[in-house]
């Protein structure tokens, strides 16, 4: 192996995984509560707005269109679960578009969105 294969080996081990987790709610008041439920819960490090989209979707034998707010969690893996349960419980929606996928951050981020969605030690 050249030296240029082993700083290769040594940068690819300090990247972390984290996992991005997709929703969209019906507006951005729901965004903006969902969101700061799930920050303080920790159960996510982030949450980016993404924004006002068009969806369209077959719904009960009909397609429909709805204005709605995406929003994008970064969480660890250890959380990713809770993530989505507790998307499921709090979300308007009867079926709500949760998608989930695992992401390859540089090590810095990884270690904070870790670091940031520990779970609270109470004394």
């Amino acid at each position: 192996m050249l030296e240029a294969d082993f700083v290769q080996l040594e940068e690819v081990s300090v990247i972390m995984n984290v996992i991005l987790m997709l929703t969209t709610v019906p507006d951005t008041t729901t965004a903006d509560k969902l969101t700061s439920a799930i920050l303080a819960a920790r159960l996510a490090a982030c949450a980016t707005q993404l924004g006002a989209v068009r969806s369209s979707f077959h719904w009960q034998g009909t397609i429909e269109s709805a204005d709605e707010v995406q929003l994008l969690f970064k969480t660890s893996v250890a959380r990713a679960q809770e993530l989505e349960q507790f998307i499921l419980s709090h979300h308007p929606y009867d079926t709500p578009e949760i998608l989930s996928w695992q992401a390859i951050a540089s090590a810095a981020y990884g270690q904070w969105v870790n670091a940031e969605t520990q779970r609270s030690i109470h004394v």
